[in-house]
């Protein structure tokens, strides 16, 4: 029997992620640990299957998607409009969550490929495009979302985050607001980066600096914007008002302010990205960018399934517009008294 790329890995002490990037030719593996696996590849004789060609040879009746955190509400009406739009052309919907992990999400895209998926839905963990060129040049069909990957001719579904995040500064900063601080993902992610290169643009738009000591980036997760906004807040010069990048980054923002007394708007506004269902009910409301979210999702549905029924198409790159709904976390600062 021949060896299969597990008996690699058991026999490497290594994850069958670690073996495919090093048959790949892939970085973020050492020089001592490329060695190891390759010794073990001419041990086992292991010859890589021809996974991309069943996949051109049979056709499954499954779509995977892999989003880059199942806990993210933003993904929830993301997940629906994929798997109507799936259901309503026979397909069902094999559902992965990365973590935010790279690790894990290279080894659920091995996964798929094994399983011989008719295609993929993912929302990639970074901006890395190895992984993605090579499942293009596989042709693979592939359909980024949320998240662009660089300089890689493939099909993606994202939001015009640049504007969105200009626009939203852009009002903290008519209403009165100069010290605007950020709590926005990092930015080796294209979220991240296209948000603050928004929050910037408002910036120097209106005429204000750039301060780096106001802006803070890290792992869209909620305990990382309790920890950033806290750091912000607790500065000999606080700001007067924040952008948050993503709904996560928001809750831990808000605990944050909780903790330190302050009311919203009148000690510190708040505007964030993303909308969650209990927004509204805060008191005050808060300001959101809303994103098209199950559009976000139907259409990255609808374009991998041509894809999959035309693999020779030009890749399309869709682009949504998301929407500002201004309520009282931002309204106008009081006058000071003379």
């Amino acid at each position: 029997m021949s060896a299969k790329i597990e008996d690699v890995a058991r026999r490497a002490g290594v994850s069958t992620a670690t073996v495919s990037r090093v048959l790949s030719g892939k970085p973020y593996v050492s020089d001592e640990l490329r060695e190891r696996v390759l010794e073990t590849v001419r041990e086992l004789k292991y010859r890589p299957s021809r996974v991309a060609r069943s996949l051109r040879v049979q056709r499954s009746s499954i779509i995977g998607l892999i989003i880059s955190d199942i806990q993210n509400p933003f993904f929830t009406s993301v997940v629906r409009a994929v798997e109507d739009v799936a259901q309503q052309q026979q397909y069902s919907v094999f559902l992965c969550n990365s973590d935010e992990d790279f690790d894990k999400e290279l080894t659920y895209i091995e996964l798929m490929l094994a399983e011989q998926v008719a295609g993929m839905i993912v929302s990639p963990t970074a901006s890395g495009n190895e992984v993605y060129q090579r499942l293009v040049e596989m042709r693979v069909p592939v359909v980024a979302i949320d998240r662009r990957v660089k300089d890689v001719e493939m099909d993606m579904v994202v939001g015009d985050n640049t504007t969105a995040a200009c626009a939203v500064v852009t009002h903290l900063i008519e209403n009165g607001y100069q010290r605007i601080g950020a709590v926005l993902g990092t930015p080796d992610v294209s979220t991240g980066a296209e948000r603050y290169q928004g929050y910037a643009n408002a910036l120097l738009q209106h005429g204000l600096p750039v301060r780096p000591e106001l802006v803070r980036t890290g792992s869209p997760r909620t305990p990382n914007g309790y920890a950033l906004t806290m750091d912000l807040l607790q500065q000999p010069e606080p700001p007067d008002a924040i952008f948050t990048g993503n709904n996560l980054l928001t809750v831990g923002a808000l605990r944050a302010i909780h903790e330190l007394g302050l009311r919203i708007p009148d000690d510190i506004a708040l505007a964030a990205f993303d909308e969650m269902d209990w927004m509204f009910l805060m008191k005050p409301a808060l300001t959101v960018v809303m994103q098209p979210t199950y559009e976000m999702g139907r259409r990255a549905a609808e374009l991998l399934l041509e894809r999959i029924a035309n693999p020779d198409r030009p890749p399309q790159q869709v682009v949504l517009q998301p929407t500002i709904k201004v309520r009282e976390s931002s309204q106008r600062r009081r006058e000071l008294p003379r």
